[in-house]
């Protein structure tokens, strides 16, 4: 439920329009609802401002397809990260109007809740920056998530350190960005040369592409863990939903 929601019902008890018990009824399934496999957390637009996002991996496909239909119907939209296309088809096939980024594999569902309150306001834009093609899935999973949330997007990819011109050539974009994200695997170096030419915050997300040494993304974390730039947050291997988010909230007015 969602707080401009939450305030009309409010209103409509005040004024008489909506009686007590039919209030009661709309608040039953605050703050979460029990389908038995899963609980689901209807009041995290209060908290948060977004509702819940299904993590799709390790889930069967039928409870993916129910907890997506439960969340939609008290929410403007639903996320679903890490779909695969098995998903994605059964997800569409019971709800047709569902988009599906494939490359960033995040399924967006329309919820059947008006949007009442005004969109987010932001400062600037969101910059995701990329060191290989490689590293795009990751990428684009932060790319589409910010954007989905509301914030401006641009993307700058395959701007890795190993050609450091390429990245050099882009500086007034990076200067102009209010929030960037910087997506690297291998060594992970890319977010510590970003984070040195740039006053604005930077989200590193270390990605689990490399050989052996790289122990699938460990390397790369430890690098950007260790970066001697300041202004460098980092989060967990692969995970370009977290730094979607984050970098969202960072550019909320």
């Amino acid at each position: 439920m969602e707080v401009e929601k939450l305030r009309a019902l409010l209103e409509h008890v005040q004024s008489g329009d909506t009686s007590v018990d039919d209030a009661l009824q709309s608040l039953r399934s605050l703050p979460f609802e029990d389908i038995g496999f899963a609980k689901l957390d209807h009041h995290r637009t209060l908290r948060s401002g977004f509702p819940e996002v299904i993590y799709c991996p390790n889930k069967r496909t039928e409870h993916i397809v129910e907890i997506a239909q439960r969340l939609r119907t008290r929410a403007h939209k639903v996320l679903a990260t890490r779909a695969n296309a098995e998903v994605a088809q059964a997800v569409q096939a019971a709800m047709p109007e569902t988009l599906y980024h494939e490359a960033a594999r995040i399924l967006v569902i329309p919820g059947t809740e008006p949007i009442l309150a005004e969109p987010p306001k932001t400062r600037g834009t969101v910059l995701v920056v990329a060191a290989g093609t490689a590293d795009f899935a990751v990428a684009e999973e932060a790319a589409i998530t910010a954007q989905e949330l509301g914030s401006p997007i641009e993307r700058l990819y395959d701007v890795g350190v190993a050609g450091l011109h390429r990245l050099l050539s882009h500086q007034t974009r990076l200067y102009e960005a209010n929030v960037l994200i910087v997506v690297a695997g291998m060594e992970g170096a890319l977010p510590s040369v970003v984070g040195g030419l740039v006053s604005r915050p930077v989200i590193a997300v270390p990605t689990s592409v490399g050989y052996g040494a790289n122990f699938h993304g460990l390397s790369a974390l430890l690098t950007m863990l260790n970066s001697c730039a300041s202004g460098i947050g980092v989060v967990n291997i692969d995970n370009g939903f977290g730094a979607g988010y984050l970098a969202h909230l960072i550019n909320q007015e």
